[in-house]
């Protein structure tokens, strides 16, 4: 069953952004990630919503998505994003 990589992002550093994001893609391909939305947030419609993007991606297994976030690739790309963003990821078992 597939699983979902969730980010709530909200960029406070570009630059420093950027240098985590040259890691991040990588590191969620090396696991079979496949990027299914991208963008900035248009609306929100119900609740607070204090984020200005949103990204998943997805992947084979709940496996495969823990650990791509615990691979060393990404931990370097986590060190990369310290100080670029206020950040929330959840994995979601798509079943």
């Amino acid at each position: 069953m597939p699983a979902y990589g969730v980010a709530l992002v909200t960029v406070t550093d570009p630059g420093k952004y950027q240098e985590y994001q040259k890691l991040a893609g990588p590191a969620a391909t090396k696991f079979g990630g496949k990027v299914v939305v991208r963008g900035v947030v248009e609306s929100v419609n119900e609740g607070k919503g204090p984020y200005q993007r949103v990204m998943v991606v997805e992947f084979a297994t709940v496996e495969a998505a823990k650990a791509f976030y615990s691979s060393p690739e990404y931990l370097a790309a986590r060190e990369k994003r310290i100080g670029a963003a206020d950040f929330n990821m959840l994995i979601v078992d798509g079943s």
